[in-house]
């Protein structure tokens, strides 16, 4: 909305305009060129259109240098369509009318309509690109299109001589690295003489996409060469230290921002505090959150989910309830975070609420099925099968993702059969395909069901069907199956005939159904395996420990506990929820 000030100069401007009272011709159209350009700075497009209209008609003298004003105040209002029809009806164009359009196109993320005219340019022959129309083309390269097209367009860079062009040269980088070309980004890099922050940021941008191990080392280098950084160079360092974990070198880095002044910027302190949070250090995390003098939405998502990283389920509701007391709305992937805390704590009435505010910031927040999933994945681990049933229903796509949450839910909450029911029906009625965790799921059904037939069935449909080879937690829910059926002797050759190495989790549930039957001697042999694999699972122990105490030899039971005492193996406490 233009300001009244700004609005009394503009109908200022048109009142002298459209009066034709100018006679003199220079004067008239420096006149128009201001107003017009005003109204693409203000997007006022119906006083744009009025000039328009006079030219049209003859009252105002409609130059090459109007029409380059007038094209490009129809492309900065985001009118594509009367910009290039404005453009086909020059009797003459120049490079400023070529290069406004294809920038146009850019901007407006019209990527390869700008590369078609870029070409329809070169095969017009009367016009030859400048710096501006080639940067423009880079720009679009890096957008869309082939890795050929952007060598296309530097031909015309190499040709005019624009190579020492640092503008050019960013553009370039910018395209290599886009299509994960940064081998041959460095050698342009090094190439340059007269590279700026712009190229530097470039390179991390690469480096940040494929290979964060690098970034510490490009950081040190941009150090010795005395390279001033901005706010995007410390956004994607810290992002990059993030991935890494590197907290040593992400408190230097976050006192090199101080030193330099970039605290402020939204997009440091986000990725500042991401670094803190990925490093396991939440205080720190808060503390440089709260130092924040402008946060967005992203900030305070990432805070809560960084909550929810550390197990601190509880304070993720927290900080969301703050954001929604300080007036910013939340995201999708707010509520996404905030649903995934509430099914951590199994806080279901919790839980309701935000699955009112899901329903409420329906109409005005672009919600997906991440949400969705979030949903039902709250319900069923707060064992609201029916809960869950009703947003899986109502759901308008479900992707591999719900149907396997679906299951889970019913195998988890005693309905076993149905979860296979939903299984059948997801990959033979809706024709989805089953995923690694999927069959995890249907497996578990099997085993809380004792459906031992099913179980083999679906176990073998894994490589011979769907083409997935089964890991350690397939196997582990057949060793369960075979235990909870009373077939300890099976389960234990079906160990054995493992094509990988069992692991911990394969023993530990053979030990597990050990512990139910009252199998000595497997538990034992059981047991063994486990601690050779890894002597401080105090799982193992506890499991070993069970199976004596079942037969009431108290004696071994004290003997393992002394044993767990001297190897430092210590029982993690348990713990629960009761909502209030």
């Amino acid at each position: 909305m233009i300001r009244s000030s700004a609005r009394a100069v503009v109908e200022s401007t048109c009142r002298l305009v459209l009066s034709e009272n100018t006679h003199n011709l220079a004067t008239l159209e420096q006149t128009c060129s201001h107003f017009l350009r005003t109204c693409a700075q203000s997007s006022n497009l119906p006083d744009g259109q009025a000039i328009h209209a006079k030219l049209i008609k003859g009252s105002l003298p409609f130059s090459p240098f109007l029409q380059n004003h007038l094209l490009i105040m129809y492309v900065k209002c985001g009118y594509l369509n009367n910009a290039l029809q404005l453009f086909d009806e020059m009797p003459h164009r120049n490079v400023v009318s070529w290069s406004a359009l294809i920038k146009g196109f850019v901007q407006h993320g019209c990527a390869k309509e700008a590369l078609a005219l870029f070409g329809r340019m070169h095969r017009d022959g009367i016009t030859k690109p400048n710096e501006f129309t080639l940067v423009s083309s880079l720009q679009a390269c890096s957008l869309c299109g082939s890795l050929t097209q952007a060598y296309q367009v530097y031909v015309f860079v190499v040709r005019l001589g624009f190579e020492w062009n640092v503008f050019l040269t960013n553009a370039m980088l910018t395209v290599l690295v886009r299509h994960g070309e940064l081998t041959e980004a460095l050698q342009v890099f090094e190439k340059c003489g007269n590279r700026d922050i712009v190229s530097w940021n470039a390179i991390m941008a690469g480096y940040l996409e494929y290979g964060c191990s690098e970034v510490a080392t490009f950081w040190w280098r941009m150090n010795r060469e005395e390279v001033k950084p901005d706010m995007f160079t410390f956004s994607s360092v810290l992002t990059g230290l993030s991935a890494v974990t590197d907290l040593q070198m992400g408190v230097q880095v976050h006192a090199q921002l101080v030193r330099h002044g970039h605290g402020a910027e939204i997009c440091v302190g986000n990725s500042l505090a991401d670094m803190y949070i990925k490093n396991h250090q939440l205080h720190d995390g808060f503390k440089a959150f709260y130092e924040m003098p402008l946060k967005d939405v992203c900030s305070w998502t990432e805070m809560a989910a960084g909550c929810l990283q550390c197990g601190e389920p509880s304070k993720a509701l927290e900080v969301v309830a703050e954001m929604k007391k300080v007036g910013i709305q939340p995201n999708k992937f707010t509520l996404a975070t905030a649903l995934n805390a509430c099914a951590n704590l199994a806080s279901l009435e919790e839980g309701k609420k935000f699955h009112g505010l899901r329903i409420k910031l329906e109409t005005c927040t672009n919600m997906d099925i991440c949400v969705d999933n979030a949903l039902l994945d709250m319900y069923a681990k707060c064992g609201c099968v029916d809960g869950a049933r009703c947003v899986f229903e109502s759901m308008k796509d479900r992707s591999v993702v719900s149907w396997t949450t679906m299951i889970m839910a019913c195998a988890q909450n005693g309905q076993a059969r149905e979860a296979l029911l939903i299984f059948d029906k997801m990959r033979l009625q809706e024709g989805i395909q089953p995923n690694y965790i999927t069959f995890i799921c249907v497996l578990y059904a099997c085993s809380q069901g004792g459906f031992i037939d099913e179980g083999w069935k679906y176990f073998a449909s894994m490589s011979e069907n769907y083409g997935i080879t089964p890991g350690e937690d397939h196997y582990a829910c057949m060793v369960d199956l075979l235990g909870r059926a009373g077939c300890i002797k099976e389960a234990e050759e079906f160990i054995k005939n493992m094509p990988l190495k069992p692991g911990v989790l394969v023993w530990q549930t053979l030990l597990g159904a050990c512990q139910l039957l009252g199998d000595t001697e497997t538990g034992k042999r059981a047991a063994e395996h486990a601690l050779d694999i890894n002597r401080t699972e105090p799982s193992t122990y506890i499991l070993l420990s069970n199976i004596f105490a079942g037969l009431s030899n108290w004696d071994t039971v004290g003997l393992l506990r002394k044993l767990m005492d001297s190897r430092d193996v210590k029982k993690l406490p348990g713990s629960s929820w009761i909502e209030h």
